[in-house]
């Protein structure tokens, strides 16, 4: 019996009319056109890619699907949409489970991309001539996020009304800047962001009506469009990363056809995905509060969880931490392929033991040294506690934000001048960056109470 999941035989004449008849068959079909006849058997490998990058697709599919039958019975309105909302949980045959699997779909996919990201990096898998792939998916994960945070506002509830006017403020941080040059009147771009954002100064119509339209119709497109590229760019440059002693093979050597095995490798993640999400969609529900009320404000008012991380920045400047180091890490992550050009490390976890010991350094690092800033912080004040006459300025320009933003790039040019490498440079200065934004993610949802205390359990909130 043939075994279809070994390498390909090249050698005889049925082998190769097998080949030419396997082939035809995959370019003739529109599924499977989208593969290259052949996949290597190191991208096949669960412990290379985990599969991160399919299961955010199938994520994004569910997403659609199941976006598209909400949208039937949704009704973007103040007037309408949280009693609309209420109508799909409790009168819509199979709504409730609907509406949560597209709710914990959306908040898979922003966690899987994310995982992702950290596997084409920690892989190298942007070296070579796959830099613009990797400015394309640092777009799709911007565009993610832009995608839960329009979608919360939908419910229309408590929670999803504060949490977005959270996030308006802090799209409008630039203030802090344009306050203190006195322009802010004849120059206010945080207020213009803002503005654009929710059509005003406070979340009503004209913002859920700019929520909708992005939620429904420019975000799901614009990432249909970016997905179909980004895939498309992986079989352009040679299908998925590999080390480079792989790079050289050329023909069959160490391939395996895109029919069957990985057609069935990849429904079988796709099965794997919809029983995950529907299973979670089925013991828990996607969370909706009484009906948004804005003479009743929450406290703490919380921006969605994954932007948690930034408000914490906020709460010590606005300029600093919402704008300022979001900004530097953003051009970060798009200027990492230009600047790191050691294609040797293409492929390989880490970049070898090397690679490994500065990213775990790096990590521990960050995290003491964002611990201790917490720590000193939340114990004994900060710049206006200690001087309350000192400058605005100065209390914008040193903070924890700023301060670990500076420790890690002065690290980070450390390693590059150590080491003598701007990939160790690099992955360096990133494990640093997603440890912080981990931590202050944590201490955002979990250690701050009313009016953005520091507590240490829910139980210790004061009384209201």
């Amino acid at each position: 019996m043939e075994n279809k999941g070994t390498p390909v035989n090249t050698g005889g004449v049925e082998a190769a009319a097998e080949r030419k008849q396997r082939t035809g068959r995959i370019t003739r079909n529109f599924f499977l056109h989208m593969h290259a006849p052949r996949v290597h058997i190191h991208a096949m490998k669960p412990s290379y890619t985990f599969g991160l990058g399919l299961i955010t697709g199938f994520l994004f599919l569910i997403m659609l699907f199941t976006g598209v039958i909400l949208m039937i019975y949704y009704t973007p309105s103040v007037e309408s949409a949280y009693r609309s909302v209420k109508d799909i949980v409790y009168i819509v045959p199979g709504g409730r489970i609907i509406r949560n699997m597209h709710r914990w779909a959306s908040q898979g996919m922003l966690i899987v991309v994310w995982l992702h990201l950290l596997r084409v990096f920690y892989t190298g898998s942007y070296l070579g001539n796959r830099s613009l792939n990797w400015v394309i998916g640092v777009v799709l994960m911007i565009l993610i996020l832009l995608s839960n945070f329009s979608g919360y506002l939908l419910p229309w509830d408590q929670l999803a009304y504060w949490a977005v006017t959270i996030g308006s403020n802090i799209a409008a941080s630039a203030r802090e800047l344009t306050d203190l040059l006195g322009i802010t009147v004849a120059f206010d771009p945080g207020g213009f962001l803002k503005k654009l954002l929710i059509g005003g100064e406070t979340v009503g119509q004209p913002a859920l009506s700019r929520f909708f339209a992005m939620h429904v119709i420019f975000l799901p497109l614009s990432m249909l469009v970016l997905m179909g590229v980004h895939f498309w760019r992986i079989r352009k440059d040679g299908g998925l990363s590999r080390p480079a002693v792989f790079a050289g093979e050329k023909g069959a050597e160490n391939k395996l056809y895109a029919w069957p095995v990985l057609m069935w490798t990849e429904l079988a993640i796709l099965l794997g995905v919809v029983a995950v999400i529907l299973f979670i969609a089925l013991v828990a529900d996607a969370p909706l509060l009484e009906e948004a009320n804005p003479a009743f404000p929450e406290n703490p008012a919380k921006s969605p969880w994954y932007f948690l991380g930034i408000q914490e920045m906020v709460s010590y400047s606005a300029f600093a931490g919402g704008l300022l180091v979001p900004l530097l890490y953003l051009v970060f992550l798009f200027s990492i392929p230009y600047r790191d050009r050691e294609e040797r490390y293409v492929g390989v976890w880490f970049s070898g033991a090397e690679g490994a010991r500065v990213t775990g350094r790096s990590a521990v690092f960050a995290l003491l040294l964002v611990i201790v800033q917490l720590f000193v912080m939340e114990r004994f004040g900060w710049l206006r506690d200690w001087f309350p006459g000192i400058s605005q300025w100065l209390v914008m320009l040193i903070n924890p934000a700023t301060i670990t933003g500076l420790c890690f790039i002065l690290v980070a040019e450390w390693i590059r001048r150590n080491h003598g490498s701007t990939r160790l440079a690099a992955m360096g200065l990133f494990t640093m960056s997603f440890v912080a934004l981990v931590v202050f993610t944590v201490v955002g949802i979990w250690f701050r109470g009313p009016n953005w205390e520091f507590f240490w359990s829910v139980n210790q909130w004061p009384v209201q």
